[in-house]
């Protein structure tokens, strides 16, 4: 969204710098450099540059600007295309877990206020195709820059008409407590999501236990032997805490999959600002405990995702 709304002031910014500079040229004023010109083209105003010399005839015969900003439009086609596949191609991560009973958890992470078409029609679908039994949102569903949450309570609203959905806070909730955000919970409880910061949920043959206000602090103890444990969290370097628990499963998100992942080198850095960090995606082991870690669907700190498409996580316990 952030880098949208950059684009169109960028471009919005560029188109009425050619019509100034036209008025300037015409009233023998003093004039806009060529420089601020081909710059705002540079950093992603090139379509708005381009209708302004278009629309106004301004700069059509020289050289510099018949060339450059038709090629840099050229670059911003091709830049927002690798982009907008980078951000919205949803891919599906699957893992197996071996227990006494058969269950596919599907797991949406950082969700971000996050639009994936129409009344999120693309992101429902995908989910539906996997057959979930259950839905867990581990964190992020919003976003504390800004809100507006209905993208996410649409995202709710088509989920608990999927399977039974347990969401728990991330870190951006946790920032945001007051009037809107309890309005929003209590929202998408009415619509039938589970919230459950804090609690312990006895499923069939799951023992659901969801971490309160991003951390283990007065969280329930798990208390059975012929349940699976499953531990909802947010940020995946509190491992040694959830593997003290005595969790058999922890569904994390919270790292973006390092937003920018380098091949052989691993994620770039995390929404804490920290580089190149060691739990970024996947399944890990610590002890008896399974920590699993989702790249999450959308983004914060950066506004773009590169060889790291947004994912859903799908645990097959058969």
């Amino acid at each position: 969204m952030f880098l949208a709304l950059y684009l169109v002031l960028v471009n919005v910014a560029a188109f009425l710098l050619f019509g100034i500079d036209k008025k300037k040229a015409e009233n023998g004023k003093y004039r806009i450099s060529e420089a601020t010109l081909i710059a705002f083209s540079v950093v992603g105003g090139a379509l708005g540059a381009f209708l302004g010399m278009r629309i106004f005839h301004h700069k059509t015969k020289k050289k510099k600007f018949y060339i450059t900003v038709p090629v840099f439009l050229v670059l911003l086609i091709i830049a927002c295309i690798f982009c907008l596949y980078q951000n919205y191609h949803i891919v599906v991560t699957e893992y197996e877990y071996e227990a006494g009973f058969d269950c596919r958890v599907v797991q949406i992470s950082d969700f971000h206020n996050q639009l994936f078409g129409f009344n999120q029609g693309a992101i429902l679908k995908k989910i539906k195709e996997q057959k979930p039994d259950i839905i867990v949102v581990t964190g992020d569903a919003v976003d504390s820059t800004h809100t507006c949450y209905q993208f996410t309570e649409d995202f709710f609203e088509g989920a608990v008409e999927i399977a039974p959905v347990y969401y728990i806070t991330g870190n951006h909730e946790v920032r945001m407590h007051g009037e809107r955000y309890d309005e929003y919970i209590n929202n998408i409880q009415n619509l039938g999501v589970h919230f459950i910061d804090g609690q312990k949920v006895e499923l069939d043959n799951i023992q659901l236990i969801g971490t309160l206000d991003n951390n283990m602090d007065n969280v329930p103890k798990f208390d059975t032997d012929n349940k699976l444990k499953m531990l909802l969290a947010h940020e995946p370097n509190d491992y040694e805490k959830y593997e003290e628990s005595g969790a058999d499963i922890v569904l994390t998100g919270h790292v973006h999959g390092g937003q920018i992942i380098i091949p052989g080198k691993g994620g770039l850095f995390s929404p804490d600002f920290g580089f190149f960090p060691e739990l970024y995606e996947g399944e890990h082991q610590f002890g008896n405990t399974t920590m699993i870690i989702s790249r999450g669907l959308g983004n914060s700190v950066a506004p773009v995702r590169i060889n790291n498409y947004p994912e859903i996580v799908v645990l097959n316990i058969h």
